[in-house]
């Protein structure tokens, strides 16, 4: 593809659309694409221009009820002696052609994401399309104290625009309000600095066409933020929702707050609703095996996960849902969830809310994989860790004792996959509980505890203990 814009028709033509990746982009993700690839097998091509779009009563905006999640973007090793992965822009390109070839035209970057090289990356690869074709949206990811200052948030602000080569953003949130001290920091990140106040000037000046934020953490700040609508007038906000969260979020995390109040009181509100984690960090696309066959049961020819979308979809004040896209296959079978939406009855959504029943039961931990944690001074891969031991929960490899009949085989499918799927020098024997993990977490997870817990558990395997 060239750097230079094209039309329409002509990518079509040259991207050739469907094409999946290739057998060694795919290395290592099998368990992760298990549900998507046993549902896209042999299917027919994916429709174009049949994808549903939800209208923005603010602007008229016709959204893509499917958005694309700008966090998760594929990388490859860099050859450096740092060991650090670099972007791997010409799949990131070719994962934007087609997203935007079936019409997905929403993307949803921040500052922060990708090690701090989101942005540029997403620039890279939408600068190549006529700007009307798409709408950004990105973050004030202010966390940070020594960005708290007005003249540190507006230089993050103003670079957005750098890096994404746009002289205006779209869709402009204030990212995860409620973290951290809550009201204290939200304060401390936006008012009292006045930069909410120049926001809503640059609003009114055009640079920024829709302004909202996102939430997780503290329900005090979502409330005095709502309260305040009449002043603010958000144009959306972000939540996170899914057929767990919808009455189990508390239960999952107790800081956390079921999506059923959080949806219903932007509905009362009448203010869009923008979707993350419809999948809660993966855990709906690689639920324990009997859910997986439950879900299955009912609907074979579609994959585990697009239940989850479909669910976040079903709701109408929803605007768009993003989704992580990290590979042409996760990609394709959204589409085919979304090209066009096939809305819930009634009693599939109770369907599913009596398999969130069930699921509640198995005790994962409540880690979204958004990478906020690190990196950990100590080397430590705490989201590897913690998806390892969730992985093990889910396939029935958490062996209960020694005298469990399954007990040698759970045993050896964990302590061998925690070695390939974590170094040895990055896993969870190493942490010292400095618990600067903990304040970044959205979800609130103690980070420390889990990961002691995690490791006496694998010190019991090895000694045979348990």
């Amino acid at each position: 593809m060239s750097d230079t814009n094209i039309n329409r028709r002509d990518f079509l033509r040259r991207l050739g659309v469907g094409a999946g990746v290739t057998g060694l982009a795919l290395a290592g993700c099998t368990d992760r694409l298990r549900q998507i690839s046993e549902s896209t097998t042999a299917l027919p091509d994916i429709p174009v221009d049949r994808m549903t779009l939800r209208t923005n009563p603010t602007t008229g905006d016709k959204v893509s009820i499917l958005g694309y999640g700008c966090m998760r973007w594929p990388t490859i090793p860099s050859g450096n002696d740092d060991g650090e992965d670099e972007m791997d822009q010409e799949t990131i390109n070719r994962l934007v052609d087609t997203a935007l070839a079936h019409g997905v035209n929403y993307f949803d970057t921040s500052p922060v994401y990708c090690k701090g090289r989101s942005e540029r990356a997403t620039g890279i690869a939408l600068a190549r399309h006529p700007r009307e074709s798409y709408f950004i949206a990105t973050k004030l990811s202010n966390f940070a104290p020594q960005t708290w200052s007005r003249e540190a948030s507006i230089e993050m602000y103003r670079n957005s625009f750098k890096e994404l080569q746009t002289d205006y953003i779209d869709y402009l949130l204030l990212h995860a309000i409620g973290m951290g001290n809550g009201m204290e920091d939200f304060r401390a990140r936006f008012i009292d600095n006045g930069v909410l106040d120049f926001l809503l000037a640059e609003r009114e000046a055009g640079r920024i066409r829709n302004l909202g934020f996102s939430y997780h953490g503290d329900i005090e700040v979502f409330d005095w933020a709502l309260a305040n609508h009449d002043k603010y007038k958000w144009d959306f906000v972000q939540i996170q929702l899914n057929y767990m969260d919808w009455k189990h979020a508390k239960e999952l995390n107790p800081r956390n707050t079921d999506g059923e109040y959080l949806y219903g009181e932007l509905a009362k509100r009448g203010i869009p609703a923008v979707i993350m984690e419809p999948l809660l960090g993966g855990r709906l696309s690689n639920v324990p095996d009997h859910i997986a066959e439950r879900l299955k049961e009912r609907s074979p020819e579609n994959s585990v996960a697009s239940w989850a979308f479909r669910y976040a979809g079903t709701h109408p004040g929803v605007l768009t849902v993003l989704s992580g896209m990290t590979y042409m296959e996760h990609l394709e079978d959204n589409l085919r969830t979304y090209c066009p939406l096939v809305p819930l009855s009634d009693e599939e959504m109770q369907f599913l809310y009596d398999t969130a029943d069930l699921m509640v039961k198995y005790p994962t931990v409540a880690c979204n994989d958004c990478k906020y944690c690190m990196p950990c001074p100590y080397g430590i891969d705490i989201p590897a860790i913690l998806l390892h031991y969730n992985k093990c929960v889910n396939q029935g490899n958490i062996a209960e004792n020694s005298q469990s009949p399954d007990y040698a085989r759970a045993r050896r499918a964990f302590l061998v996959g925690y070695d390939r799927s974590v170094p040895k020098l990055r896993q969870a024997s190493h942490c010292i509980g400095c618990k600067q993990c903990v304040h970044h977490c959205p979800q609130s997870i103690n980070i420390p505890k889990e990961l002691h817990r995690i490791d006496r558990y694998v010190e019991s395997l090895k000694r045979e203990t348990t």
